[in-house]
C-alpha cells in the first residue's frame, strides 16, 4: 500500500490520540503556591506587554479566545506546546547536564516499546525495508567514559511517509519502535530506516497558526530518542541528518549543532553512523 492509498492522519485525529495518551499519564510537579503565583505573574504581565506593544484590537482578541478553543477541542494542545515551547523548557533542563546534548521529546512518545538486544532491527513492514536502510550505533557511556552495561535506549521515528505508528491507524502498533539495551559495554547495533523530513499536520489550528504568519510547518528528518540506566540522569534528544533539509529552520527549534550526524553509505547498500551517549550522574 502507497501514501496514496490510505486516508492522511488529521491533525485532529493525531492530536487527539496525543491529548488522550498524555491525559493518561497524569503529571504533576512538587511546585508551591509562591511559586506559581511567581510564574502566573510574570506570564500574564508579558502577555500583557505584547497586548499594549501590537495595539491588539478587540477583533483580534475575539479570533484569539477562538483560536483556544479549537486548538483544546482538536486536541492539538501536545501538538502545539511541544513545537513552539518545550524547546525553552529543555533549554533550562541543560543549564545542569555536563553529558549529551538533549532537545524536546516531542507529542509522539509511546512507552513500553518492545525490548530488544543490542544488535537489532527495529520492527518494521515489507514497504520500509525497501526504504534506504540505516545502521545505527554506538556506546553509552557514564562522563568519564566508562561504558554501562544494560542501558536503555528508547528509540522511535517517523516512517519515510512522515507518520509515526500508534498515531496513523495504517501502520502497526509498534512499527519503528523499541527499547534497546546495551550489551556489557554499553554498546549497540540498530538497523532502522533512515527517516525523510515532514511537516506536523497542518489541517488544524496550529496549522493554521503557523500559515498566519507565513510560516512553515516543516521538521527536519530524525530519530528520537531516551537514553536511560540506573544511577544516571536519562537524557531525551533527537539526532538530525547532515545536509538535510528544513535543519536551519525547524519548525520546533530543536536542532542542534551537536545533533547532527553524518552516515556513510556501506558496501551492503545501507548507511552507517556512530554516536555516543554520556550520561550524568542522577541527582547532580
Amino acid at each position: 500500500m502507497t501514501a496514496t492509498e490510505f486516508n492522511s492522519p488529521s491533525a485532529v485525529g493525531s492530536g487527539t490520540a496525543a491529548t488522550d495518551k498524555f491525559k493518561n499519564e497524569r503529571v504533576s510537579a512538587d511546585t508551591s503556591p509562591e511559586r506559581v503565583a511567581a510564574i502566573a505573574k510574570d506570564a500574564l504581565s508579558a502577555l500583557h506587554k505584547v497586548i499594549l506593544d501590537h495595539n491588539v484590537t478587540y477583533p483580534e482578541y475575539r479570533v484569539l479566545k477562538q483560536w483556544l478553543i479549537d486548538v483544546g477541542e482538536g486536541g492539538e494542545w501536545p501538538l502545539f506546546l511541544d513545537v513552539f515551547i518545550e524547546h525553552a523548557v529543555e533549554e533550562v533542563l541543560a543549564r545542569s547536564r555536563k553529558g549529551t546534548k538533549g532537545t524536546i521529546e516531542g507529542p509522539y512518545y509511546v512507552a513500553n516499546a518492545p525490548e530488544l538486544p543490542s544488535v537489532c532491527t527495529l520492527p518494521m513492514r515489507d514497504v520500509d525495508r525497501e526504504q534506504t536502510q540505516l545502521v545505527f550505533g554506538g556506546q553509552v557511556t557514564d562522563l568519564d567514559g566508562k561504558g554501562i552495561d544494560g542501558a536503555i535506549i528508547e528509540l522511535w521515528h517517523a516512517d519515510a511517509d512522515g507518520y509515526y505508528s500508534q498515531f496513523a491507524d495504517h501502520l502497526p502498533e509498534w512499527n519503528l519502535r523499541g527499547k534497546i539495551i546495551t550489551d556489557s559495554e554499553g554498546r549497540y547495533e540498530i538497523t532502522t530506516i533512515q527517516p525523510a523530513p515532514y511537516q506536523i499536520p497542518t489541517d488544524g489550528p496550529t496549522g493554521q497558526f503557523i500559515l498566519a504568519q507565513n510560516g512553515h510547518p516543516w521538521r527536519p528528518a530524525h530519530l528520537h530518542l531516551i537514553v536511560s540506566a540506573p544511577g544516571k540522569e536519562s537524557v531525551t534528544t533527537q539526532l538530525y541528518f547532515e545536509g538535510g533539509e528544513w535543519l536551519d529552520s525547524d519548525v520546533a527549534s530543536a536542532t542542534k549543532p551537536e545533533l547532527i550526524l553524518s552516515p556513510t553509505a556501506g558496501d551492503d547498500g545501507k548507511n552507517h553512523v556512530d554516536y555516543n551517549f554520556a550520561l550524568d550522574p542522577a541527582g547532580e
